[in-house]
C-alpha cells in the first residue's frame, strides 16, 4: 500500500472507517468552497486548516456529544463534526443575523451552548483557562465528562497555557490539551518559538502524562484520543497531547506562504491526511471510488444549497436599542428586602457576612482565590468558610490571576456561579485580559452569560505602598459588559455584594481596605440585596453637590463635620457602572456648584468622566466651573507622610471652600 501512513485498523468495523473518511471530507470541501469565494472577493478572510483535519475529525468523533469542545480558527472539523448547519456556519462568515453572533464577531469567534462548543478570542490563552472551569464544574458535579481544547504550538508561549495546566494539574480536572504543532506561528518556525525538543515535554513539569501522536493520520489520532478520553473519564484528570501536523496554506489566505520551503510542503503535501486515507480505505475495499464520489457530490450539492440560503438572507439593519441590550444578559432582579432585625457590623464583616449567606443560597456559588482555604484569606473575611462548604465550593488557587479569572468564566459557561478573590485589586492586572475581553464581551458576541463576581480589595491609607494601595476602578468602568461597585458603608457592601451574586453578568466588587476594621454600621442579619444604578443621597443641601464614592465619601464627611455651616447634597454613588445620572442631574440643578472627590489620580478617572457628562446634560444650571478633587499624578507611596501628601483628602476642603466662595 502506498498511502504514506502505517494505518492501524485495531478492532474498528468498516462503518467507523468510513464515518472518520466523511468526518475529514466534509471540512475540506468546505474550506475548498471558501477558498473560492475568498479569490472572488465574497468572503473576507479565511483561515485554512487543510492538511490538518485528521486532528479535529479524529477528536470530535472519540468525544461524547455533551461534551465541551473548545476550539481554533483551524478546526472546522469540530465545528461540522458536531452537525452545526452549514447554513449557520456561512452565516456566521458573512456577518448574517443566522450566525452565532448576529454580525458582532467573525470567522470561529463564538460559542453555542447547542452544539457544546466554546470558540476561542484572538488572545487565543485564555480559552485554556475557561477548560479547566468547565471541567471544574464537571468534576464538582461528578459528571464524569472530558472537557477538550485545542491551542497552537505558538499558544504554548503564553502565560495562560502555562496557568491552565498547571490550574489543571494541581486541581485533577479532566481537562484533554490538545496543542496542533502545525510548524509554524504565522512566518516564525517552531525554532525560534521553543527550545525543547517536543511541546509533549512540556507536560512533564506540571506532572501531567502526555503523549505525541501523527496528527495526519486518522487511525491513530482517534484510537489514542478515543483510549486517553476513555480513561480520563473513569479517573478525572488532565492529559497534554501534542500533535505533529503542518500548515499548508497561510496562517490566513492573505499571508502566503512564500517562507515556507519547497521542499517542506512537498514533503508534507505527500502525507495529506484525506488522500492517503480514502487510498488505504479503497484499497481494503471499505470505500469505492464510486461511493467516494457520489459523496462527494452530495456534499457539494448541501454546500450549494446552503450558501445560496445565506446569500438570500437580509442584511443586518443597524439599530443602536438592539446592540446595547446585547452587552449584558437582561436580569430582572427581584428585591430582597433587609430584615427588620440588624446588628452592628463593620465592614469587612458585613462582607464576609454577605458571602456566607450568599453559599447558603445558592449551592452552585464557588469562592476562588488565594489563601482563602484553611488560612480565610488575607483579610480572613472567609475564615470558617472552609469548614461549612468544603473544598470543592472554597478553593485556594495557584497564584495565576488569568488562569483563575478564565476558569470561573468556564466554570458560568457549564452553569454555576463564581467567586475570584483578588488578593489586591493592584493584582488584577494579571487577569487584565480575561476579564475585559472575555468575561465583558462574551455575551455581547455570543449571548453567553459570564455569572463572575471579582472581589477587589483596593485603596491606601494603609501605608501599603504602589502595589497594594491603588484604587483602580477607572481601569474597568470604560468597558461595556463589566459592572463596577464601590461601596462606602457595611449595609451597602452586603446588599450590593448579594445582588452582585444575583445577577449573571460580570461584576467587579471594589472593597476599600481602609474601611474594613474602621466603619461600623446597623446592618440587617439576614440576607438581602440592593439595586445597582442607585445612589445614595446621604446630606441635602441647597449650595453644593458633592460625589464621591469608597473611602472619599468619608473624607466628604470629615469635611462637613468641619464646616457645619455649608448646606450640601453629599452623593455616594455606591455603584459606578452603572451610574445614578438622574440623582446627579437632579442635585446640580438644584444647587448649581459641584464637586467630585475621588481617590484615584485625575486623568481618565471616573470625576472626569461625571464631569463631562454633567457639563453636557446641566451646563445652563451651573453657577461655577465644576471642580474635581483627586490624588497625585504618581504611584501611591509607601512612606506615610508621602502617602499623605499623595492622598486627595488633604486638598478637599480647600477646594470645596473656592468653590462656595465663587
Amino acid at each position: 500500500m502506498n498511502s504514506g501512513f502505517h494505518y492501524d485498523q485495531k478492532d474498528l468495523d468498516a462503518a467507523i472507517l468510513v464515518k472518520l473518511y466523511y468526518a475529514m471530507l466534509k471540512p475540506r470541501m468546505v474550506e475548498e468552497k471558501m477558498l473560492i469565494l475568498l479569490r472572488q472577493g465574497k468572503i473576507s478572510k479565511w483561515f485554512s486548516g487543510i492538511g490538518q483535519e485528521a486532528i479535529a475529525a479524529g477528536i470530535t468523533v472519540s468525544m461524547m456529544p455533551e461534551e465541551y469542545i473548545l476550539p481554533m480558527h483551524r478546526n472546522l472539523g469540530v465545528f461540522i463534526g458536531r452537525n452545526i448547519p452549514l447554513q449557520r456556519l456561512f452565516g456566521q462568515w458573512q456577518g448574517k443575523a443566522s450566525g452565532f453572533t448576529q454580525g458582532r464577531d467573525r470567522s470561529f469567534h463564538f460559542g453555542t451552548q447547542e452544539y457544546k462548543i466554546i470558540g476561542m478570542i484572538s488572545h487565543l490563552g485564555p480559552q485554556l483557562g475557561v477548560a479547566c472551569g468547565i471541567a471544574l464544574g464537571d468534576k464538582i458535579n461528578k459528571r464524569f465528562k472530558v472537557t477538550t481544547v485545542f491551542t497552537g504550538e505558538g499558544g504554548t508561549s503564553e502565560g495562560d497555557f502555562h496557568e491552565a495546566l498547571n490550574i489543571a494539574s494541581v486541581w485533577q480536572l479532566p481537562v484533554l490539551f490538545c496543542i496542533e504543532n502545525n510548524g509554524y506561528g504565522l512566518s516564525t518556525p517552531t525554532r525560534e518559538q521553543y527550545h525543547c525538543e517536543h511541546l509533549a515535554d512540556r507536560g512533564k513539569g506540571y506532572g501531567i502524562a502526555s503523549h505525541i501522536i501523527d496528527g495526519n493520520n486518522i487511525l491513530e489520532v482517534y484510537t489514542k484520543v478515543r483510549e486517553i478520553t476513555d480513561s480520563i473519564r473513569k479517573k478525572p484528570r488532565p492529559v497534554l497531547i501534542e500533535f505533529k501536523t503542518f500548515r499548508m496554506r497561510g496562517h490566513e489566505e492573505s499571508s502566503g506562504t512564500k517562507y515556507v520551503p519547497n521542499d517542506l510542503l512537498t514533503y508534507w503535501k505527500a502525507k495529506d491526511p484525506l488522500d492517503s486515507y480514502e487510498k488505504w480505505l479503497q484499497e481494503l475495499g471499505f470505500l469505492t471510488k464510486e461511493k467516494a464520489e457520489q459523496h462527494q457530490n452530495q456534499i457539494k450539492q448541501e454546500i450549494e444549497q446552503q450558501w445560496e440560503l445565506v446569500q438570500q438572507e437580509e442584511a443586518i439593519i443597524p439599530n443602536e436599542k438592539t446592540e446595547s441590550n446585547a452587552i449584558y444578559k437582561p436580569y430582572t432582579a427581584q428585591p430582597i428586602l433587609p430584615s427588620v432585625q440588624k446588628e452592628s457590623l463593620r465592614f469587612i464583616d458585613a462582607i464576609s457576612q454577605g458571602l456566607y449567606q450568599a453559599m447558603q443560597r445558592h449551592p452552585d456559588l464557588v469562592l476562588m482565590g488565594q489563601d482563602i482555604a484553611e488560612y480565610g484569606g488575607v483579610f480572613k473575611i472567609t475564615e470558617g468558610f472552609l469548614e461549612q462548604f468544603g473544598k470543592d465550593r472554597i478553593r485556594n488557587t495557584p497564584i495565576c490571576e488569568s488562569g483563575i479569572v478564565e476558569t470561573a468564566m468556564g466554570l458560568s459557561i457549564n452553569g454555576q456561579k463564581a467567586i475570584v478573590e483578588m488578593q489586591f485589586a493592584d493584582f488584577a492586572s494579571s487577569g487584565f485580559n480575561p476579564i475585559v475581553n472575555l468575561l465583558a464581551k462574551s455575551h455581547y458576541r455570543w449571548g453567553q452569560q459570564a455569572d463572575v463576581v471579582i472581589r477587589m480589595p483596593c485603596g491606601g491609607s494603609v501605608g501599603a505602598g504602589p502595589f497594594h494601595s491603588q484604587t483602580n476602578e477607572a481601569w474597568f468602568t470604560k468597558v461595556p459588559g463589566l459592572k463596577v461597585l464601590y461601596p462606602a458603608f457595611p449595609e451597602d457592601a452586603k446588599g450590593l455584594l448579594a445582588m452582585a451574586i444575583e445577577d449573571p453578568n460580570p461584576v467587579l466588587f471594589f472593597e476599600h481596605k481602609a474601611l474594613y476594621r474602621t466603619i461600623r454600621e446597623e446592618v440587617s442579619k439576614e440576607y438581602f440585596t440592593l439595586p445597582f444604578g442607585k445612589a445614595n443621597l446621604l446630606k441635602k443641601g441647597t449650595e453644593v453637590t458633592i460625589i464621591s464614592y469608597g473611602l472619599g465619601v468619608h473624607w466628604a464627611l470629615e469635611t462637613l463635620k468641619e464646616h457645619v455651616d455649608i448646606s450640601a447634597d453629599l452623593i455616594d454613588l455606591r455603584t459606578l457602572q452603572p451610574l445614578d445620572k438622574e440623582l446627579l442631574f437632579d442635585s446640580v440643578k438644584k444647587t448649581g456648584k459641584v464637586v467630585i472627590l475621588q481617590e484615584d489620580n485625575a486623568f481618565g478617572g471616573v470625576a472626569a468622566e461625571i464631569s463631562a457628562l454633567l457639563t453636557e446634560n446641566c451646563f445652563e444650571y451651573l453657577d461655577a466651573p465644576i471642580r474635581r478633587v483627586f490624588s497625585m499624578e504618581t504611584p501611591i507611596p509607601f512612606n506615610t507622610d508621602l502617602e499623605k501628601q499623595y492622598l486627595a483628602n488633604s486638598k478637599f476642603a480647600k477646594v470645596l471652600l473656592e468653590l462656595l466662595e465663587y
